[in-house]
């Protein structure tokens, strides 16, 4: 990386998190954060001939934010992949011992180095799509040595490569085999062992539940709400996937960040998302590989004002997609996002999403997490799939990329 100076960028079509604005912008970087942003008519050479000249046109806008991701986990589900076509249903695929569980055993058996040298191409691949700032689950442990283990993982991936990484337990995934049948005595061991121990080694920034028929119920679902404010940790929830239990509006009475998937979601769990301020995060690369048919209420969203954020839930099973700028196209393409709607639910919305609003946005004061593009509009990054865009990247002030 480049350590940087004073910087300067210049007839610059700026997205700003929210919106691109209508003339073209100068934006000068200064320790590690946006020091000042104008419009070029009120650009003077003179008052900037001391910063580094950065480059001239493009598209900047602030570096990406993926708010759910399963990016650590063992072994692969390609033979589920290829079972599904050939006519063999999720059920009898788990059946013969697939499914969630199969990524467990595999996660069990993997090291901690293992995991991490497995995970860094991962996570790599997002960082040449634009991303700055990432969530990553654990979840693929279920119990409590490998939960831990997967959240240490994804801490150490923080360390290793220019990205910040938003780490969010969740234990309450599905039912391991240890618990067959005893789901409420595994909700007990993650209330009293799990989360209390992630919480006091500092590994967790969240608390995620997956609330749905195939997982766990809102009775259970709020008893981990309940033992994660506790510990004075935030919640998300995997909620209204398949089916409506009313976990969206279980987890926004709880104050939640977000809830996710959400195509389900009915008319009382938009306006408890509204009351609260959570933000919906959509996952298109689900319901794309999924082949899904019911989308998330987007007119109903639009309409009350709840923010909408985007991102890649990239994970072995359902959605085995590691490029976040696939996913604005198919936000766009299979939900019918506005392209700057589907930009501003991977950057600002996205932030927001993990109760990092400092990020996401291009506003003087705010971290220098950056990205210039070589296109002409900023809808040319939902409009097109098409990697090596990326000109340059900001991550802290500091060049990664270009």
């Amino acid at each position: 990386m480049t350590r940087s100076t004073r910087m300067a960028w210049r007839d610059m079509t700026l997205f700003d998190g929210l919106a691109t604005l209508p003339e073209p912008m100068a934006v000068i970087v200064e320790d590690g954060r946006i020091a000042e942003r104008l419009p070029m008519s009120r650009f003077d050479p003179a008052a900037f001939a001391d910063c580094r000249e950065m480059g001239r046109g493009g598209v900047m806008t602030p570096g990406l934010v993926d708010c759910h991701t399963h990016l650590v986990f063992g072994g692969n589900r390609a033979d589920e992949f290829e079972q599904r076509l050939e006519g063999v249903d999720y059920a009898e695929i788990a059946r013969r011992g697939g499914g969630i569980i199969s990524t467990v055993r595999a996660t069990r058996e993997a090291s901690e180095e293992t995991l991490f040298a497995r995970a860094l191409p991962r996570l790599q691949a997002l960082i040449d799509d634009g991303v700055t700032c990432v969530e990553i689950k654990s979840g693929y442990g279920l119990d409590l040595a490998n939960e831990l283990k997967m959240l240490r993982v994804a801490r150490r991936l923080g360390e290793a490569l220019p990205i910040r990484v938003v780490t969010t337990l969740l234990a309450a995934h599905a039912l391991p085999p240890e618990f067959a049948d005893d789901a409420d005595g595994y909700i007990d061991h993650v209330c009293e062992a799990i989360l209390p121990a992630a919480a006091r080694e500092g590994l967790a920034d969240a608390v995620d539940v997956f609330c749905e028929t195939i997982a766990f119920s809102p009775a259970q679902c709020e008893r981990v709400f309940r033992a994660a404010r506790a510990h004075a940790l935030p919640i998300k929830a995997h909620a209204e996937q398949l089916s409506n239990l009313g976990g969206s509006a279980l987890a926004a009475r709880h104050g939640a960040l977000s809830a996710d998937h959400i195509e389900y979601l009915d008319t009382a769990g938009v306006e408890a998302l509204r009351a609260a301020g959570s933000v919906a995060v959509l996952l298109p690369g689900a319901f794309h590989t999924l082949r899904e048919t019911q989308a998330p209420p987007i007119d109903a969203l639009r309409r009350t004002g709840v923010p909408m954020a985007v991102a890649t839930d990239a994970n072995p099973g359902s959605s085995p997609l590691f490029m976040p700028t696939l996913m604005l196209n198919l936000a766009c393409t299979l939900f019918r996002l506005t392209p700057r709607e589907a930009l501003a639910g991977m950057t600002a919305h996205g932030a927001r999403a993990l109760g990092r609003t400092e990020l996401g946005r291009l506003e003087v004061g705010a971290p220098a997490d950056l990205c210039v593009w070589d296109v002409e509009t900023p809808a040319e990054l939902a409009y097109a799939v098409q990697p090596g865009r990326l000109r340059q990247r900001l991550f802290k002030g500091e060049l990664t990329h270009g």
